[in-house]
């Protein structure tokens, strides 16, 4: 493997209250041959993240919003990125030596190709996150030149990105926030003419920091898949899939939560509705029908 540096990516990162597992990605950023540039928006946290990022990293470069922009703050980083790639990390995740320069390869090789999304290994353990075997099995088809299989979303934290792709798409949306929120961009590139991949020889590895609230995580998740849901999907495809979601959702006070937020914010999604075209619809029911099946994709905790 090579070990020049490599000036095609910029690895956006953002955190909140995780000062101990962002100091550990940034120690194996650095390391990367690749050499990467770094920006990390710190959504306004309060353990000493933002001081402790620029006493011991002084050549990444900190934004400091002053307020938790959740998914967004990656928007906002985004807009101060120079290179035509940027590889999304977060705070308790890490790319693997090697995978940025060779996401670059296949991205400068593929100008349809807007992602690819790399193989994760949950840490300490080495095994594959579950989420991998249903990228690996994409029901979706795709042209014969994509390094690997055909997706219709990503996932953030692992994913390379081209740049000028994202900027047009518009980035985050911020109605969404923050929990899922990759499945409403995906469909908005995919709209656009560009293909996502999952190429296996890339590799994220991800330790799950402690310092979560799962619950609230479903919630935003629940809420936001609603959302997406409503602004993108046919009407008959959208009612369809929220009663999908209503019968087998566990029926507990957090479920209730998602539902009410999510139709509370009602009149703001009607009013972005923007539902996708027939060919793009066909591969979200395909999507659809896979992840009935998926134990990655399981609005529990």
């Amino acid at each position: 493997m090579t070990h020049e540096t490599d000036p095609r990516t910029t690895v956006v990162v953002i955190t909140k209250d995780r000062r101990r597992e962002l100091l550990r990605t940034l120690r194996t950023l650095r390391d990367l041959p690749e050499r990467p540039h770094v920006i990390v928006t710190d959504n306004a946290s309060s353990d000493g993240t933002a001081e402790a990022v620029a006493r011991y990293f002084p050549e990444v470069r900190l934004l400091r919003p002053g307020r938790n922009l959740g998914a967004v703050g990656r928007n906002l980083a985004v807009r101060h990125v120079r290179t035509p790639y940027v590889a999304f990390c977060d705070d308790d995740s890490w790319w693997d030596p090697g995978s940025l320069r060779r996401a670059a390869d296949h991205l400068d090789a593929h100008p349809a190709l807007a992602a690819v999304t790399a193989r994760i290994v949950v840490e300490p353990s080495g095994e594959e996150d579950p989420v991998v075997a249903e990228l690996r099995d994409s029901p979706l088809s795709g042209p014969d030149w994509l390094p690997g299989p055909a997706l219709g979303s990503f996932l953030a934290a692992a994913t390379v990105i081209r740049a000028d792709a994202f900027r047009d798409a518009g980035g985050f949306h911020p109605g969404l926030w923050l929990g899922g929120e990759e499945e409403l961009l995906a469909t908005d590139l995919l709209t656009q003419g560009h293909w996502l991949s999952y190429v296996p020889e890339l590799t994220v590895h991800h330790a799950a920091s402690t310092v979560r609230d799962s619950t609230d995580r479903r919630v935003l998740g629940l809420r936001n898949t609603l959302w997406f849901t409503w602004l993108r999907r046919p009407w008959p495809s959208a009612l369809r899939r929220t009663g999908h979601l209503l019968r087998t959702v566990p029926r507990d006070r957090p479920s209730l939560r998602a539902v009410a937020r999510a139709v509370a914010g009602l009149p703001w999604v009607l009013r972005q509705r923007a539902p996708v075209p027939p060919p793009i619809e066909d591969r979200l029911v395909a999507l659809e029908k896979a992840r009935r099946h998926s134990t990655a994709r399981r609005y529990v905790g």
